[in-house]
């Protein structure tokens, strides 16, 4: 039987005014029809339709789409008995684990909003963005259950849903597990009598009994938060139709992909916007087997890949590079890969090579970003000659991107000069949450302002020359310069400090702080590094502190961090042998 939500081509033709779709690849169209219906109805989907089909792979123990489904109803059905209504936000402070996919989908079928959260958040970054979505329940793994104990201080969450890692492993390796790493690796944590706080297992107690909540395409299905010019975090409203949008966009490029018979590595955490529709949304519409990596154990992936033989492996630069530079990839097999697509990161051209060379995939780069669901812009995958190494491709069916000046952000540059990139599309996201200043900004007159300086050649493709926002991205994640900066001077002895951006071979970036010390004090490196990692999660801690008697400033007294950013590339370059 037939995904019933699927790809349908409105335009067999490239569209006017868009010659980039004569790049596509056969069968990918220009434009697509898109179902008026919720997110969750891709789950609906794939369980009527393939519900035999092996939906989650986790340490090898598999659930169909039928189960998983099921499991869905009984945690929607859960969430009412505690009082969840439509519009209510749920938060989910979990890795790649089945309980994800349940409890992502079991929020959506009851009518909530659902806040992924990254589980390395410390309690101070989890407490606002609980405090500002406004959340009202938590889901959690055990482990992580003392930070959201702190982090709920204050907030409005009533109820905290609590899951350990071991609840969908098989039967022996849970035993395992058990006796020899639970308790050691701070898995078993006590929560009984906590308030509001709650079992998965109890909450999935409740019966499979389908409802209709009444959620429409427009409704809010997620709060997604990232960073913007002021470097406070944000919440992109993402609505059901945008990311649905997205999703079989995505299923378009995928021309590989058959309904109900694949396998895909699901690497990319779902926490972050492009593992959510990239990798999550995208394997539940094609009902496509997700392989689950709770955490990058390269090693543990690698052997997955041999066994369970994925098609898709969608991720990082930093996961290729690892991949790559690794002895282990030659001891197994990763032929079966067939298509990938890199996002979060540039993507170099050696990178491209070796992997290319070791799997024999189609690897393309690709760019998105939170406020459009993610995906915009991306190379062909299988049209030979297609692909141009160093460009993020070009726009998706239904996207719509051009190059602006930088001033005014109104005047369309032609082929070969740089300005801002600018895209509208049926994915973006309907503003910032209780910020319409900064969604003024960034959304004008129907079009995203990306805050990307780019180029655009004659055949459409893109390719991306500078930031024009300050973020540093560490292994495809966001950092905010400012957040690290009021990290670090809230040591007694630091009177002024800057982050940047430096080039890492792994992770594409890492961050280095220049540190001011107040007259007199005293402190080194590490004692800093100790000092944020009170606050900070350890990919936004400075790995390189330089000290220094002065920062540069403009004459109001703003940090220049591009000329720090130039001055740290000049030394790299003359630290380099001739």
């Amino acid at each position: 039987m037939a995904n019933r939500i699927k790809v349908e081509a409105l335009a067999p033709a490239p569209l006017r005014g868009r010659p980039w779709t004569s790049q596509y690849d056969p069968g990918v169209p220009a434009a697509i029809a898109y179902p008026a219906v919720p997110l969750q109805a891709l789950l609906d989907d794939a369980a009527e339709s393939h519900p035999d089909a092996t939906a989650t792979i986790f340490f090898n123990a598999k659930r169909s789409y039928r189960s998983i489904s099921d499991a869905a109803w009984r945690f929607a059905n859960g969430l009412r008995r505690l009082g969840v209504a439509k519009g209510d936000r749920v938060a989910l402070v979990l890795p790649n684990v089945p309980q994800f996919v349940i409890a992502f989908y079991g929020a959506l079928r009851a009518g909530a909003v659902v806040v992924p959260c990254n589980p390395l958040y410390t309690a101070p970054e989890l407490g606002y963005q609980l405090t500002d979505s406004g959340a009202r329940v938590v889901v959690v793994l055990s482990r992580l259950y003392p930070v959201v104990k702190a982090a709920r201080a204050g907030t409005r969450v009533e109820h905290v849903i609590v899951t350990n890692i071991k609840e969908e492993m098989p039967p022996l390796l849970r035993v395992l597990f058990t006796v020899a790493k639970e308790r050691k690796d701070g898995h078993r944590q006590p929560f009984a009598g906590d308030p509001g706080a709650v079992a998965f297992a109890r909450v999935q107690g409740a019966p499979a009994e389908h409802f209709d909540i009444g959620t429409r395409p427009a409704d809010l299905a997620v709060l997604q938060y990232t960073g913007g010019t002021t470097g406070v975090s944000k919440g992109a409203m993402l609505s059901h139709r945008a990311l649905v949008a997205n999703t079989l966009q995505c299923r378009s490029w995928f021309t590989n992909l058959r309904d109900g018979q694949d396998t895909a590595m699901a690497v990319m955490p779902f926490f972050h916007v492009y593992g959510l529709t990239v990798v999550l949304s995208l394997a539940v519409q094609g009902a496509a087997a997700m392989v689950l990596e709770p955490q990058f154990d390269l090693e543990h992936v690698l052997r997955d890949i041999a066994r369970h033989r994925p098609k898709l492996f969608c991720g990082s630069p930093r996961i290729y590079n690892a991949v790559n530079n690794s002895p282990l990839a030659k001891k197994y097999d990763l032929r079966s890969i067939e298509a990938c697509i890199s996002g979060s990161a540039p993507l170099l051209g050696e990178t491209h090579r070796r992997f290319v060379e070791l799997t024999g995939a189609k690897l393309v780069e690709g760019y998105g970003l939170t406020e459009a669901a993610p995906v915009t812009h991306c190379n062909p995958l299988f049209g030979e000659g297609k692909q141009k190494i160093g460009t993020i491709g070009v726009p998706f069916p239904d996207v719509e991107s051009k190059i602006v000046d930088a001033e005014t952000g109104e005047r369309e540059l032609p082929p070969g000069e740089a300005g801002e990139l600018i895209l509208r599309g049926p994915q973006l996201m309907d503003g910032y949450y209780h910020r319409p200043d900064e969604t003024a900004q960034t959304l004008r007159d129907g079009w995203l302002y990306t805050g990307d300086i780019a180029t655009v050649d004659e055949d459409g493709y893109v390719a991306i020359v500078d930031r024009k926002k300050e973020m540093i991205i560490v292994s495809g994640f966001k950092v905010y310069p400012r957040e690290v900066e009021e990290s670090l001077v809230t040591h007694p002895a630091v009177l002024d400090a800057a982050a940047i951006g430096v080039p890492h071979p792994m992770k594409g970036e890492e961050v280095k702080a220049f540190v001011v010390l107040k007259p007199g004090a005293t402190a080194t490196a590490d004692e800093l590094r100790a000092h944020a990692a009170k606050t900070l999660a350890p990919f936004k801690r400075p790995h390189e502190i330089e000290f220094r008697d002065s920062l540069p400033k403009t004459l109001i007294g703003k940090t220049l961090r591009r000329q720090l950013v130039q001055e740290d590339e000049a030394r790299r370059a003359s630290a380099v042998p001739a």
